[in-house]
């Protein structure tokens, strides 16, 4: 679905956060490859979506992409740099990658990021 450059921006955030759950539905469907091509579609409406980047790195990783699944997630830990499962997720694809001490580090910054919401709460 092609936008023009007038399309307004909250116009294509909606579009991109319905596109999102259309990928949502087609994933807990089995649909991987579709799923993927949705999350997608919604990012390059708006870049920002962290869902649809969480979604994507989910995905990818689920079929074995764990370059681009690293790649979705870093994009997701940058918009959310706060979000304790952003770096649990980055720990994780770390540590399948065999990437040890990146993914300590990132299991640390989680856990800190834990403590800190607990006490905060």
């Amino acid at each position: 679905m092609p936008f023009a450059a007038t399309t307004p921006y909250s116009s294509r955030m909606a579009d991109a956060l319905e596109i999102y759950r259309a990928g949502f539905r087609l994933f807990v469907e089995g649909g991987g490859d579709a799923a993927i091509e949705r999350y997608r579609e919604a990012l390059a409406l708006d870049p920002n979506l962290a869902i649809a980047w969480n979604a994507l790195s989910m995905a990818l990783r689920q079929q074995g992409d764990l370059d681009g699944a690293l790649e979705a997630a870093q994009k997701l830990a940058l918009l959310e740099p706060d979000d304790p499962l952003s770096h649990t997720n980055l720990s994780i694809l770390f540590q399948m990658k065999g990437m040890i001490d990146e993914a300590e580090v990132e299991k640390a910054e989680a856990m800190q990021l834990e403590m800190k919401a607990q006490s905060s709460s």
